[in-house]
C-alpha cells in the first residue's frame, strides 16, 4: 500500500479546513453529482483561496508592520 505523507504549514492547514467546509456544504446541499467530485473540490479550494486573499488584503497580521 502506497502512503502519502504531507507536512502542511499553518496557513495550508487553514485553507484545507476552509475548502473542506465549503465542499461539505456543496455535498450537503446535493450539488455534487457522482463523478463530479474533483471539479467541486477544485472549486471549493479556489473559493477558499479567494476568501484568504480577501482577508489578506483587508487585515494586517502580527509581524507585517514595519
Amino acid at each position: 500500500m502506497n502512503k502519502t505523507y504531507l507536512t502542511l504549514q499553518g496557513t495550508e492547514q487553514a485553507l484545507v479546513n476552509a475548502a473542506s467546509t465549503i465542499y461539505a456544504g456543496y455535498v450537503q446541499a446535493g450539488r455534487v453529482a457522482e463523478g463530479e467530485e474533483a471539479s467541486w473540490m477544485k472549486r471549493s479550494i479556489n473559493e477558499a483561496l479567494v476568501i484568504a486573499r480577501a482577508i489578506e488584503d483587508l487585515t494586517i497580521a502580527e509581524g507585517e508592520m514595519d
